[in-house]
């Protein structure tokens, strides 16, 4: 059940495949990030809710001519729900374009707290990576890898993700998981999609992605994934479909800032 509730993304960097030229890629036109922005997903197995992710953009500052945004994920189980009482926190700090600086996972344990924190150094192709209990009073990791490319982390790839949707392309990509580089496919569509869920009362406007992964990330993913994101500006996603070790969850929004986002409505009359 831990394995189930504990996935959310894999820690990953995406260049384009197949696509109409070799640069780098970068945010979709008209794509933006809201600092305040807070968006919440009921996590479900089977017809069980086991819990919420909270997912928030605090606060963005420049750097060097960067602005640098610092993103936050909240990820608790119910109580009451069996065999699972897991509370952890996950943030990240990137760029513009969604590119890692530092990111840093507490995982809350009955006797004590972990922490793993990665710190990216772009100029020397670097990552430094940290295991330990939260106190200091023991590490388990404490090395440097070295990469070719950039890598994100675990919660930039959702907002890298995000930037990009709506367009027509396939992506291969590098996944840096547990501190070796690995490789999956992102495939987007500029196909809309209309989607209904309980927290909206009409079918919202969507574009979708989908992929797979061969390996197993440390949040347990591991096969197709899917995911349907709003066909606006803002991209927030709507409904994520994963498959984990043992099963496939679903991730469906609940919550977000009603006053600055109005789910786009779907009206064409061409519905897929």
């Amino acid at each position: 059940m831990k394995i189930i509730f504990t996935l959310l993304w894999v820690y990953l960097w995406i260049t384009p495949i197949n696509s109409q030229d070799n640069k780098v890629d970068s945010n979709s036109p008209g794509k933006k990030l809201r600092v305040g922005e807070e968006i919440v997903y009921l996590v479900k197995y089977l017809f069980f809710e086991l819990g919420e992710v909270r997912l928030k953009i605090t606060d963005s500052n420049i750097e060097n001519g960067d602005t640098i945004y610092k993103s936050i994920a909240y990820i608790d189980s119910y109580e009451g729900v069996p065999f699972v009482d897991l509370h952890q926190i996950y943030e990240s700090y990137f760029n513009q374009n969604q590119i890692p600086i530092l990111f840093k996972g507490t995982v809350f344990g009955e006797s004590d707290t972990s922490i793993t924190q990665y710190t990216f150094n772009r100029k020397i192709k670097s990552v430094r990576v940290y295991r330990g209990k939260s106190d200091l009073s023991e590490t388990w990791v404490d090395s440097t890898a070295y990469l070719e490319s950039d890598h994100q982390d675990g919660l930039s790839i959702f907002y890298f993700a995000r930037m990009r949707t709506g367009q027509n392309r396939s992506y291969n990509i590098p996944c840096f998981v547990n501190e070796k580089s690995e490789n999956t496919i992102i495939n987007y569509s500029d196909e809309r999609y209309t989607i209904k869920i309980k927290a909206i009362d009409y079918e919202v406007d969507c574009v979708k992605l989908e992929g797979k992964t061969d390996f197993v990330s440390i949040f347990g993913l591991t096969g197709a994934f899917e995911g349907w994101f709003s066909n606006d500006s803002y991209a927030v996603p709507i409904l994520a479909k994963m498959k984990v070790i043992i099963g496939n969850i679903t991730l469906e929004l609940i919550d977000w800032n009603k006053n600055e986002w109005i789910p786009p409505k779907y009206t064409a009359l061409n519905r897929k």
